[in-house]
């Protein structure tokens, strides 16, 4: 599919007077590479980027701390980056910019399209759908629609736009596909927490003031658990499962019989029995037995056509060998995908994946979505071992591949010849630049061959892809003659099996009976159809059933054990413990563990900022470090926080076990990773020597202290807390709330 350039929708826009615009792009280096790549387009008047510059300066002297520098050249054009990466004081500034009209165009992630004042006459969406650990993930009808939703603004447009750009992995028919599949149903996020179960439940204090009165006590009794559980049962997941469970479920039901039985009409022996009924005795015997030759013909056909295949790959693989050193020649590769339409990909060819002497290569081939390339295959009684290569596509994407993809090589290609005098060739630079990607790679191929994986290039690449020429710029004269004797002898054994099926298939329609035997087949065929859209029924109602079915109360019953075994409450009693008390006053993600943490001994002997790298650690979100900036550094903890967590370790570790004992999946966290840089900001390092040469984004450092004060700003408020640590605590919030993270929440 021909993908437009970003800077060839923008000007479709800017012609058709559909600005501003927010253009939807699913990971914040795309959106700052987009914002970079626009650095020349100008979309402001000369008035307009006066404003600007004006309100950049003044931004400038009151935070001098929050600009992003690698941003403002593109803002003064009038293009912005809006994502989890920038600090919360830039976002609110580019918002406040494009409210005014100073900003036409912003580049940001899906997180934008809820909870946010960014009206806007178009809503652009780069790609239908986006990557995930598991691979590529195509949109939901929800996800399309909530940032379809930001086009339009109140008050001053009469309509909003939304337009979905074609990309190699989507074109209108995904795009249809999405649209008219229906918005899905809503789907409760109601989840039992430690904090929810001793709420709901607790009653007395074991260690409760003697002098209260009998009627405080009284008070203070706990809900019995049928009374939590009637609590539980109002909540929207349960309602919705009431109402909808029951119908889905027998639908579901009435589903899976019918195909059962249709599944019955299908068989081999099925087919022979109605064969017997409608034919004549001569007329079914003389089909019989052509259709039992005709099936042994067609095996003959499938494993000759097998060896033609390794054959086809086995000379590639033999050509391709003569390529790993001198020039990079031009290739084709290509694909069916799953409607069966054929890809054509020009590229370049970098080398084999093992001439990447990496770790971080070399780990991909034991990877679970490329393994089918590495597994050996027999041809003609011998054993063949697919390779792996890595190629560049004229689209600016990287290709991972087997010789199953392989179409054309070309003898032209890119010169083995340095940019710069005594710089490296250029296969050498492009090694490198692919091993400074992330390795998020897409399968949008597989075969028992070996899959075809595709990763998206950088703007350091692109210059290199757009050097790969059309593949009808390239001749069949260009081409690398890669036919081996031994494939030429199984492409013409497999044409002459071909015949002989075809030949046996015109016999069959010739007899007298074929008639009829036809029909026997037509209706198979159309069977098959009907249970193939009976089994897509029934995982799209499998799926909802698994979205709606209330899980709360078995949730929260599991919960309860083991906050009854880690003593925190008597379930029967209702009586709360101290660690009870504690747990049920905070708010956090695990509440049963951040109060096994305050409540323990080893925390009073810590300084404020040790303190607060301890809580850090809590709460930190497994945040990413950023391989693509120039170093990877990040500030270590002082040997007085190492040794804290990794004592705390093996309490988290007990609790872990309590947790999968009954069956209970609350994250329970303790990530040293940046416990450093919360400990360096707690001391008083300034937000410009806390970020040089660092390895995080500014925004997650800021989303990270900001929950680490939140957690801080608890401790002098909770029960049954040492004095010590509470006092240790409020120094701590002190001194990290600052500018620039202190203006706004995060």
């Amino acid at each position: 599919m021909q993908v437009p350039l970003i800077r060839d929708t923008l000007s479709q826009l800017w012609e058709s007077d559909m600005l501003p615009a927010i253009w939807f792009i699913f990971s914040r280096r795309g959106c700052d590479a987009a914002v970079e790549y626009l650095e020349d387009c100008r979309l402001l008047h000369d008035c307009e980027a006066s404003e600007v510059e004006l309100e950049l300066k003044r931004f400038r002297m009151q935070y001098p701390d929050a600009i992003r520098e690698s941003a403002v050249k593109g803002l003064l054009r009038g293009v912005a980056a809006h994502h989890a990466g920038c600090l919360p004081l830039w976002k609110s500034f580019i918002e406040e910019l494009f409210q005014r009209g100073l900003v036409k165009v912003v580049f940001a992630t899906e997180t934008l399209a809820a909870g946010i004042n960014m009206p806007a006459r178009t809503a652009v969406i780069s790609s239908l759908s986006k990557r995930i650990d598991a691979g590529r993930h195509l949109l939901t009808p929800n996800e399309l629609f909530q940032m379809a939703g930001r086009a339009g603004r109140r008050g001053i447009d009469t309509v909003g736009h939304t337009v979905l750009v074609q990309t190699p992995y989507e074109g209108p028919e995904e795009c249809c596909d999405v649209i008219f599949s229906g918005l899905e149903p809503l789907v409760s996020q109601f989840t039992a927490s430690y904090g929810m179960v001793l709420n709901l439940l607790a009653g007395s204090k074991v260690t409760h003031n003697q002098k209260e009165s009998d009627d405080v006590k009284v008070k203070r009794s706990g809900r019995t658990l049928e009374e939590a559980r009637k609590l539980v049962e109002q909540s929207f997941g349960n309602y919705v499962g009431s109402n909808v469970m029951v119908a889905a479920k027998e639908e579901l039901e009435r589903i899976q019989n019918e195909i059962q039985y249709l599944s019955l009409e299908i068989t081999d022996e099925f087919i022979d029995r109605k064969c017997r009924e409608e034919l004549s005795g001569e007329d079914y015997a003389e089909i019989s037995l052509l259709q039992k030759k005709l099936k042994e013909e067609k095996q003959m056909r499938n494993e000759l056509k097998k060896r033609m295949e390794l054959e086809r790959m086995a000379a590639w693989k033999t050509r391709l060998e003569e390529f790993e050193s001198g020039h990079l020649p031009f290739m084709c590769l290509q694909y069916k995908d799953k409607d069966s339409v054929q890809h054509t990909i020009p590229a370049v060819f970098i080398g084999s994946l093992s001439s990447f002497a990496d770790e971080k290569i070399v780990s991909l081939v034991q990877d679970d979505s490329i393994a089918a390339g590495k597994q050996k295959v027999d041809s003609g009684g011998q054993q063949y071992d697919p390779s792996c290569y890595i190629a560049l596509s004229s689209d600016n994407s990287w290709y991972l591949f087997t010789e199953k993809w392989i179409k054309a090589v070309y003898k032209t290609g890119l010169p083995a010849v340095p940019s710069a005098e005594g710089g490296p060739l250029p296969r050498e630079t492009l090694r490198q630049l692919l091993l400074r990607e992330d390795m998020m790679w897409d399968k949008i191929a597989k075969s028992e061959y070996g899959s075809l994986l595709c990763m998206d290039g950088s703007l350091d690449t692109w210059s290199w892809s757009l050097n790969v020429p059309v593949l009808n710029s390239l001749s069949e004269e260009d081409e690398v003659e890669r036919f081996s004797q031994e494939h030429q002898d199984a492409v013409e054994c497999y044409k002459k099996q071909r015949r002989k099926v075809s030949q046996l298939k015109k016999t069959i329609r010739s007899t007298k009976g074929f008639k009829e035997f036809q029909k026997i087949i037509d209706m198979r065929n159309f069977t098959k159809e009907k249970i193939e859209r009976l089994e897509a029924r029934s995982r799209r109602l499998t799926r909802r059933i698994r979205q709606i079915e209330p899980t709360g109360w078995k949730e929260f019953l599991q919960i309860g054990k083991v906050i009854q075994e880690a003593r925190a409450l008597d379930m029967n009693t209702q009586v709360i413990y101290p660690l009870g008390e504690t747990a049920a006053a905070i708010r956090g993600e695990n509440e049963l563990w951040l109060a096994m943490v305050l409540r323990n001994k080893i925390l009073l002997d810590l300084k404020p900022s040790q303190l607060a790298a301890i809580c850090g650690s809590l709460v930190s979100e497994g945040i990413k470090l950023r391989p693509w900036k120039n170093s990877s550094y990040v500030y270590e903890p002082s040997s007085v926080v190492t040794g804290v967590i990794n004592y705390l370790e093996e309490q988290r570790n007990s609790l872990i076990d309590l947790q999968e004992r009954h069956g209970v999946k609350i994250p329970c966290e303790i990530d040293a990773q940046f416990a450093g840089m919360v400990e360096a900001w707690a001391s008083g390092l300034t937000w410009r020597e806390l970020m040089m040469d660092s390895a995080m984004d500014d925004g997650d450092l800021a989303r990270l202290l900001r929950r680490t004060i939140d957690l801080l700003a608890q401790i002098p408020k909770l029960p049954d807390i040492d004095p010590v640590l509470q006092k240790s605590a409020q120094i701590a919030c002190n001194i990290m709330d600052r500018v620039p993270i202190s203006e706004l929440a995060g």
